[in-house]
């Protein structure tokens, strides 16, 4: 039976990151907040950089740590509000914690063909609970997660668009970031849904995708785990210094 602490440390995870972040904009809310106190264009790295301190520390740290970190994305979500949006709205919180649990489900089902059951789910609950949404309201088993995400209130506006097109197509950051984009691209594209694809003006190159996942299944299970997990030991390091 997987458990949080098995899957959370894997690096092929990060694949799925910029489609949970097109999934978060596609809420209003999310997007207006993300759209009016974002620096995605300028500082493209920040918002990777922060959702993986927050997510190894709450499955891999110590209580003190936890408490730590989720007091530091509590301070920087306090003044992201304004008219129709609040960062810290439970809400807005449940939908980001779900497209977190959603896409790496999706990527490493892909990868390791794996299968998430409702005790898997019933862990990623922390990614929601440390910053406040009841536990009660996190889906307690597969179907209500997925009727939750298919009754979700989605739209994709402007907002949305302008953030996902400075995520995607970086003007600053590193060489190598704006080097690997047009990968991060196709991969966003095929996990994403036909709509949201179409929605965010994301082609799908489905024979370059389907390589991609048959290249991941037969290579990256294999590697040893001290490659495989070596963000993990990165950002947990950085955290703790």
């Amino acid at each position: 039976m997987l458990r949080i602490a098995d899957v959370s440390a894997e690096a092929v995870l990060l694949a799925g990151g910029a489609r949970a972040i097109l999934l978060q904009l596609a809420n209003p809310v999310v997007a207006r907040g993300v759209a009016r106190h974002s620096d995605f264009a300028t500082r493209p790295l920040d918002r990777l950089h922060g959702t993986l301190t927050y997510l190894y520390v709450i499955v891999y740290g110590t209580p003190e740590e936890i408490a730590e970190v989720a007091r530091r994305v509590g301070a920087a979500h306090r003044p992201v509000r304004g008219e129709g949006y609040d960062a810290r709205d439970v809400d807005a919180q449940l939908w980001v914690a779900a497209t977190l649990y959603d896409s790496a489900r999706q990527v490493h089902e892909l990868v390791f063909d794996s299968h998430w059951d409702d005790t898997l789910l019933a862990d990623y609950a922390i990614v929601g609970s440390t910053l406040g949404v009841p536990p009660a309201r996190w889906p307690a088993t597969q179907e209500s997660f997925a009727r939750y995400l298919s009754t979700a209130p989605l739209a994709v506006g402007d907002d949305a668009r302008g953030v996902a097109r400075a995520l995607l197509q970086p003007s600053a950051g590193p060489w190598w970031l704006r080097a690997a984009m047009p990968t991060v691209r196709m991969l966003t594209a095929g996990l994403l849904s036909p709509a949201l694809r179409e929605a965010y003006d994301l082609p799908l190159d489905e024979r370059r995708f389907d390589r991609w996942v048959r290249v991941a299944r037969r290579v990256y299970p294999r590697l040893p785990a001290w490659i495989r997990h070596a963000p993990q030991r990165r950002y947990l390091r950085a955290f703790r210094g």
